[in-house]
């Protein structure tokens, strides 16, 4: 969600962007994404498996691990086969790190993804336009 807002912003920001902006809005969203993602899947974890088993290092490789295999997965795959094999890639991941079963990592799937609308919400708060933030999404626009 929030990767698809940063493209949305430089689409509308940057009408030609040159090549070293290009690689440096990526590498900076690259950092947003990181950091909110590890943000996310650490509350969602720690509401859904509790404090003992999660931590922020585990959050922040799930996020880290995750956006890796969704961009080889894109790359390679078509969309449709790469989400399914992403989706469950991250599914995986957040088993093995909070050393819960399938259920618990889809729970705390589930919670990331409200998590993360919930800070979506207040980040359009915040910055007062939602053509912004919610572009990509019909029903908000």
């Amino acid at each position: 969600m929030l990767a698809a807002s940063i493209a949305a912003l430089m689409v509308d920001t940057l009408l030609e962007p040159s090549g070293l902006t290009e690689i440096l809005f990526f590498i900076i969203s690259f950092a947003i994404i990181f950091a909110v993602m590890s943000v996310v899947f650490y509350l969602a974890g720690k509401v859904v498996v509790g404090r003992s088993r999660a931590n922020f290092k585990d959050a922040f490789a799930i996020s880290v691990l995750g956006t890796l295999v969704l961009i080889v997965c894109v790359s390679v795959f078509i969309l449709e086969v790469a989400m399914v094999l992403a989706l469950i890639a991250w599914l995986l991941l957040v088993r093995h790190y909070y050393e819960t079963g399938f259920l618990g990592s889809i729970a705390v799937g589930l919670t990331s993804v409200i998590v993360a609308a919930v800070i979506l919400v207040v980040l359009d708060m915040f910055l007062g336009n939602s053509t912004l933030v919610f572009r990509w999404l019909p029903f908000f626009s």
